[in-house]
């Protein structure tokens, strides 16, 4: 069997994107169950937000500036990180970026290359340079944060869901590629979430306000964390996040042309 259930006291996590949104709140969750938490973020202003957050659990949290798509810089931090907790049970890879509500046609190369480089090659990075570390540990886990855009297109939203199915297809190979080792693999497909993604990503626009009030409806950041958290402890492969995820998951099996279709139709709506 691959992996095994995990209990989180004195366990060492690694966590991508913990300065906000889900990868704060998944640093939080960790550091309430005991566990240590190496928060990895490419802003330190926003890691200083998840250290205010720690609270009484500060001393076993440590922040590392680090962009994930420099595979230098991702060498240097699993130092950094050994050398702080002496090792590390759990990668979370949960970092991740928007562009643009574009069309392929008419995104830059220079955003296509950006997005791929931080939401794949960062993946990519962090698996191959701390797995090696995870297999020496008696259980361990990687929870690799896909999407719901990377199951069924979202017209306008391309490139980051072709970004977010290579993560879906990467969790999954490499699931079979460990089964039988130490080590758990989780993908993980959250629907629309309550964090400022597109105002982190760079890619927010007046249009956008429109859909304020959905977004804020959305699942929360802090219920999110803790269906990911959960996936760990007990070992889930895949795990949907939100009601959204779920229903257009299956209407896409079931009729996945008409959906797509659908929703660039709303999208297109919304963007008027």
């Amino acid at each position: 069997m691959t992996g095994a259930r995990m209990e989180l006291p004195g366990k060492v996590a690694v966590v991508t994107g913990a300065g906000n949104g889900i990868g704060q709140q998944i640093a939080l969750t960790l550091l309430s169950k005991g566990a240590s938490v190496a928060a990895v973020d490419i802003n330190t202003e926003a890691l200083g937000e998840t250290e205010k957050q720690a609270g009484t659990t500060v001393g076993k949290l440590s922040l590392h500036q680090t962009d994930i798509s420099d595979r230098t810089a991702v060498s240097q931090l699993t130092a950094e990180v050994i050398r702080e907790h002496g090792a590390v049970d759990i990668v979370i890879n949960n970092a991740g970026i928007v562009h643009s509500f574009e069309t392929v046609n008419t995104l830059d190369y220079a955003t296509i290359e950006r997005v791929m480089n931080i939401n794949f090659y960062g993946v990519i990075n962090m698996t191959k340079e701390f797995l090696p570390l995870l297999l020496e540990r008696p259980v361990a886990h990687v929870v690799n944060v896909s999407s719901m855009g990377g199951l069924f297109a979202f017209p306008t939203q391309t490139i980051y869901g072709a970004s977010k199915a290579a993560i879906k297809l990467l969790s999954e190979g490499l699931y079979a590629e460990l089964r039988g080792t130490n080590v758990g693999v989780s993908v993980i497909f959250p629907g629309a979430i309550s964090t400022n993604i597109t105002l982190n990503s760079g890619a927010h626009t007046a249009k956008l306000d429109k859909f304020k009030n959905i977004h804020q409806k959305g699942t929360s950041a802090k219920t999110a964390a803790k269906g990911i958290v959960r996936a760990i402890e007990k070992n889930k492969f895949r795990v949907h996040i939100g009601i959204d995820s779920k229903m257009l998951s299956f209407l896409y099996r079931c009729f996945p042309q008409s959906t797509v279709l659908l929703l660039n139709k709303l999208i297109q709506m919304a963007m008027k």
